[in-house]
């Protein structure tokens, strides 16, 4: 079992100084911190976020970059899906795959990151999942885990469940990639992640791991935002957030000038492959209601990754895929008008009884 850590962890660094400013989105949700083990000698941050009224178990799945509580879990109005998932009467917990936040990190990243190949690969990070899924069914009596990804997170939690349907409730995923195509716009053939003498292939001069400024954090989001005001979309206050927890995830974060805080390669490894069309994991083999969602305005995921997943979901009982007009690739980051408000309520009713296939 986990040992419960306290709230107020070393986790939050200086996204600490927000909690005394602002309101958590329901007053009711209450969150408690574990160390749960994967494979011998990795320990992984899992966090349950809830109500009195405890539901379905939900587990949030981080992407590349920046771990969960970054991701999901915001001390701002509007900053933490999983709050407002647990204030609607789910049990939701995230965690930290390997190599993020506070989850061991492999000890290649205490060296310089050209000196290894790209770290956490998929199948790493879905060994990671598959602990923190059992330990979720054994505090939960058995209950089966629904996965909700975001973007690598979706690739992982799709792997996941095609290797593990008996022991999840439903899959969703959301603005992830899935080999639909085998063009790019933005890191696929012809990028700057591509081997230049083995097309087709990804740089391995580009190491183990890599170091994530604030400023990284939000070109791809300001552009595609459609207007020249980016806080009107996008709540300045989340963004301060955002960058804060994603600093305060690594405790060497201040060692650099400017401040950076490291996310490891081998996800960024799989997306290429990924973007160049290769399939990495076997959608027909889930057997559980699946639930695409994908902002029009992603610049990760394509519309043909939507299209081949449909496609291949041939045994899931229910198969729903939604775009969200005008939403960005951090639709639940943005503002509740601009498609976090439809997000919210797509899930819900898709998670619910009259929603979902039980």
């Amino acid at each position: 079992m986990g040992k419960p850590r306290s709230l107020f962890s070393p986790l939050y660094g200086v996204a600490l100084g927000l909690l005394a400013t602002c309101v958590w989105a329901d007053s009711r949700v209450v969150r408690q911190d574990f160390s749960v083990a994967s494979d011998p000698g990795v320990r992984l941050f899992v966090r349950e976020i809830k109500t009195e009224s405890v539901g379905e178990p939900v587990l949030l799945l981080h992407g590349a970059r920046v771990p969960g509580i970054g991701s999901f879990d915001l001390p701002v109005a509007n900053g933490s899906l999983a709050a407002d998932l647990a204030g609607l009467g789910f049990d939701v917990y995230l965690m930290d795959v390997r190599g993020y936040g506070k989850s061991t990190r492999p000890a290649e990243m205490n060296e310089p990151p050209e000196k290894s190949q790209p770290l956490v690969r998929s199948d790493e990070a879905v060994r990671d999942i598959g602990a923190v899924v059992e330990w979720i069914r054994g505090r939960r009596h058995g209950a089966k885990v629904a996965l909700l990804g975001w973007a690598t997170g979706g690739h992982w939690a799709g792997y996941y469940a095609s290797l593990h349907s008996e022991k999840i409730s439903a899959l969703i995923l959301l603005n992830t990639l899935y080999a639909g195509s085998d063009k790019h716009p933005s890191f696929g053939h012809g990028s700057d992640l591509e081997d230049p003498q083995h097309a087709g292939h990804f740089d391995p001069k580009i190491g183990g791991y890599r170091f994530n400024t604030e400023s990284s954090l939000f070109g791809a989001w300001n552009r595609s935002i459609p207007v020249e005001d980016k806080d009107s979309w996008r709540d300045p206050a989340i963004a301060k957030a955002y960058a804060e927890a994603a600093l305060a995830s690594d405790t060497t974060s201040g060692l650099r000038t400017p401040p950076s805080f490291r996310s490891p390669n081998g996800a960024l490894e799989d997306s290429f492959y990924l973007a160049v069309g290769r399939q990495l994991w076997d959608a027909s083999l889930i057997r559980v209601p699946a639930l695409i969602v994908a902002g029009e305005r992603d610049f990760w995921s394509r519309p043909e990754d939507r299209e081949k997943l449909v496609e291949h979901l041939v045994h899931a009982p229910k198969v729903k895929a939604v775009v969200i007009p005008g939403a960005t690739h951090f639709v639940h980051l943005d503002r509740p008008q601009r498609g976090r408000e439809q997000l919210l309520r797509e899930v819900k009713e898709f998670l619910t009884p009259t929603g979902q296939a039980r």
